[in-house]
């Protein structure tokens, strides 16, 4: 019974989720997997937490032989980023179009409203000189309680790190 058994060589999860999800995506909101797990190397860094593929919105045709008409692409950007998106419609829509390998898209759409993680990314505090840590010990020496004097000292150390 075990002879009888064909074996496949093991598929990847995001290929294999690929398959299943572009049929899906194409139907619902007329875009690829690919084009979203791509956003990144399209728009490039900067635009790319700040914006999201979220659908391809294709001109009705009557018939077979209607010319063809490019689609419009829905972006969703956060807040104050959707200026700078709008500044780059024309070379994101360009992007995309290379992306794909034929002209498209002709429109670009912007949806405002959050996208991805809502919380802000921070810099983690940058190392003190020797004053300013030295400074931070002197204001903090003469607490008593060594818990308040050491939780001090780190919000110091964190206020002054981080530039604020």
């Amino acid at each position: 019974m075990a002879a009888n058994r064909k074996f496949s060589n093991p598929v990847q999860v995001s290929e294999a989720a690929g398959k299943i999800l572009d049929p899906v995506l194409r139907k619902r909101a007329g875009i690829s997997v690919g084009l979203v797990q791509s956003w990144e190397e399209i728009v490039g860094p900067s635009l790319c937490d700040v914006t999201r593929p979220e659908r391809v919105i294709w001109p009705r045709r009557d018939s077979d032989e209607d010319a063809f008409k490019p689609a419009t692409l829905v972006v969703c950007c956060s807040g104050a980023n959707a200026l700078q998106l709008q500044h780059q419609t024309g070379e994101v829509i360009d992007r995309v179009n290379a992306y794909l390998g034929f002209p498209a898209i002709g429109k670009l759409r912007i949806v405002q409203k959050p996208v991805g993680d809502a919380t802000p990314r921070t810099l983690p505090p940058r190392e003190l000189t020797p004053a300013e840590a030295g400074k931070i010990d002197g204001l903090t020496a003469k607490i008593e309680d060594e818990e308040l004097r050491a939780s001090l000292a780190r919000l110091g150390r964190s206020v002054v790190g981080s530039g604020n």
